[in-house]
Order: structure tokens, then C-alpha cells, then sequence
């Protein structure tokens, strides 16, 4: 009797003990406790934890809300894409494609021979595919590919040092650009029917000129002043150039003042530096900006750009063109006063701005003198 009273206590102290514990596996324990209970001997790695626990957080310096715009001409602001053809699109900036085009146009006018026949401007228009969407493409693919260090300090939301597109997306892409380019350039030779193929050659050597401006050893732009000059004649002589041998034939007065708007270029292209400082002073980029502080750099810059005009026009003075010259002294006045509105005050905040507002005037004068030289 005792026995039964005792197993009967057991089984009940059993049974509570049981429901008890039942219930304490309902409530969850606190996260801090909680096991996985599928593996009863879990293995946790610290990357894993660590993985698991940090979630990745988006680009500090990445634009609050992206255009669609930006993205497409390659700029400042874009928004994150994940359609492959634009990213390409993207690396290749539409925006800066624009002076190579010109140059082109500049050229065609200063050579005298051009006329406004189908043919001419067919020749003309794959000229300008040539420079621009082709070689220019190449041109910034190959920079972004060997800037991807840099960018990932300056601008690590860019599509290269983001992870947006594959190495092998962006080498492909940098040999398809580069073969175009020189392909048009022979097309072009034999429309023209050139015994010597002189754009070929200078397709040869924009492109080479551009590999060497950004890619080790030489990387030419980690000197500011050699490397922006390069820049400078890669934009405006080299098209210029191309667009002249396509109707006619190069002179020395077209080399000297295509030599001294590279100068300018040289200021152009310091505009661009100034929001990398970051990035190419931690890789020991020697940018104007960096080798002489921002506010000098400021002055080099526009110091380069106005001279180079003040100088072209005193040209055509002396060669009695001075209706030309006035007209390119009356295209160099906005772009001062531009210069101070927003370059000069802060060309970070206000590059786009400012380029925006005083390019078109320097372009118009490459054309006033490519007139000019053709008269």
C-alpha cells in the first residue's frame, strides 16, 4: 500500500516535472540563449557570425536618390542599375563624349574641303562614331578598370568597384571598343582614299596614348601636369587632327594651335581632379590638386583655360583675322565670369554646374578658330 501511495507520488511528481519542463520549451529563451536544436552540436566560425550578425551597409558617399539621367551619360548622381547594357553604357560616358565629336566637326571645318553632300557627312558622322562612342568609350572603360582602387574610395557605388559588372564583362568590353575604333579608322582611309592611312595611325596612337594614361607602369595621369596635357590632346588634337587628314591635309599652324588648346585641355581635365583628392592622395597620385592644395590647383586650372584663348585670339590678330579673333575674345568673357560664379568659389560642389555653363563657350570658340585657320 505504501509502495503503490510512493509510485503513485513518483508518477505524479513525474508527470508535473514533465509538463513543466513542456512548457519551459514553449516559451523561446532569450535570443542571447537560443540554440539551433536541429544540430545538436552546432559550429559557429567568427566570419560566419560575423557575416550573419553585420549587414552591409550602402556606400557612405553614394547619392541619396540616383537619376536615371546621370546613369546613362555616365556621371555624378546616377542610380544603381542592374541592366548589364546600361552599366556599359555607363562606363563608357556619353557625357564626355561630346568634345571628341566636336573636334571632329572642328577639323572637317578647318580643312576647307568639307562639303554638306551625303557622302561628306556619312564620313564625317562615322569620324565622330570613331572618336566618340568607340575610342572615348575605350577611354573610360580602361580608366575606370585601372581607377577601380581609387574608386572605391572616391565613389565605391560605381559600377566596376561595386561588383555591377564582372572582370570579364569589362575586359571584353574595353577590346570590343578598341577594335571598332581602329576598324572605323581603316574604313575611313580607304573611303577617303588615302595612300598613307593617317587615321588609322592616329587612332593607333589615341588609343595607345590612352592605355598608357591610365595603366601601369607609365599611368601618365599620376603626373598632373603631364598627364592632364595628354588628356588635353587626346580631346581636342587628336580629333581635330582626324577630322582635317578626312577632308584634307594637316598644316603647321593647325598642330601649333591645336598643341596650344591641349594646354587648355590640360585645364579641363584638372577640373575633374578635384573631387578625387581623397582617393589620389591615399594611392599617392600626384593630381594638381594634390601636389599644390585646392585653392591653387583652382587658379592653375582656370589660369590654363583662359590663356590658351587669350593666346589663340592674339594669333589671329597678327594672321589679320580679327573679326575671328573679337568673336573668340567675345566666347572667353562668359567663361570668366563662370569661372568665378561657381569654379572658383567651389569646383566640388559646382563642376557640373560650371561645366555645364562654360564649356559650351569654349567649344564654340575651337569652332570660331577652325573657321578661322580655313579662310
Amino acid at each position: 500500500m505504501a509502495t503503490s501511495h510512493l509510485l503513485a507520488g513518483a508518477a505524479s511528481s513525474s508527470s508535473a516535472a514533465a509538463a513543466a519542463f513542456r512548457i519551459r520549451i514553449r516559451s523561446p529563451p532569450p535570443s542571447s540563449l537560443r540554440l539551433n536544436l536541429r544540430r545538436p552540436f552546432p559550429v559557429v566560425r567568427a566570419a560566419e557570425s560575423d557575416a550573419k550578425e553585420t549587414k552591409p551597409k550602402a556606400p557612405e558617399k553614394a547619392p541619396a536618390a540616383g537619376s536615371s539621367f546621370n546613369q546613362l551619360l555616365g556621371i555624378k548622381g546616377a542610380k544603381q542599375e542592374s541592366d548589364i547594357w546600361k552599366i556599359r553604357l555607363q562606363l563608357t560616358k556619353p557625357v564626355t563624349w561630346p568634345p571628341l565629336v566636336w573636334g571632329v566637326l572642328c577639323g572637317a571645318a578647318a580643312s576647307g574641303n568639307f562639303h554638306w553632300t551625303v557622302e561628306d557627312v556619312a564620313k564625317s558622322i562615322v569620324c565622330m562614331i570613331m572618336s566618340g562612342p568607340c575610342l572615348t568609350g575605350y577611354t573610360q572603360t580602361i580608366n575606370d578598370w585601372y581607377d577601380r582602387d581609387i574608386d572605391a574610395i572616391n565613389e565605391p557605388y560605381r559600377p566596376i568597384p561595386s561588383g555591377a559588372i564582372s572582370e570579364n564583362e569589362v575586359i571584353t568590353q574595353i577590346w570590343v571598343l578598341l577594335l571598332a575604333g581602329l576598324g572605323l579608322g581603316a574604313l575611313l582611309d580607304v573611303w577617303a582614299g588615302h595612300d598613307f592611312p593617317i587615321i588609322f595611325y592616329l587612332a593607333i596612337g589615341g588609343s595607345l596614348l590612352s592605355y598608357i594614361y591610365s595603366a601601369p607602369p607609365l599611368k601618365l595621369k599620376q603626373n598632373g601636369w603631364i598627364g592632364n596635357f595628354a588628356l588635353g590632346a587626346s580631346y581636342i588634337g587628336l580629333p581635330w587632327w582626324a577630322g582635317q587628314a578626312l577632308f584634307g591635309t594637316l598644316t603647321p599652324d593647325i598642330v601649333v594651335l591645336t598643341t596650344l588648346y591641349s594646354i587648355a585641355g590640360l585645364g579641363i581635365g584638372i577640373v575633374n581632379d578635384f573631387k578625387s583628392v581623397e582617393g589620389d592622395r591615399a594611392l599617392g597620385l600626384q593630381s594638381l590638386p594634390v601636389a599644390f592644395g585646392m585653392e591653387t590647383a583652382k587658379w592653375i586650372c582656370v589660369g590654363a583655360i583662359d590663356i590658351t584663348q587669350l593666346s589663340v585670339a592674339a594669333y589671329l590678330f597678327s594672321t589679320g583675322k580679327t573679326y575671328y579673333a573679337l568673336a573668340l575674345l567675345g566666347l572667353t568673357v562668359p567663361q570668366v565670369a563662370f569661372q568665378f560664379q561657381y569654379f572658383l568659389k567651389d569646383p566640388v560642389k559646382y563642376d557640373v554646374k560650371y561645366q555645364a555653363s562654360a564649356q559650351p563657350f569654349f567649344v564654340f570658340g575651337l569652332l570660331v578658330t577652325a573657321l578661322a585657320t580655313s579662310h
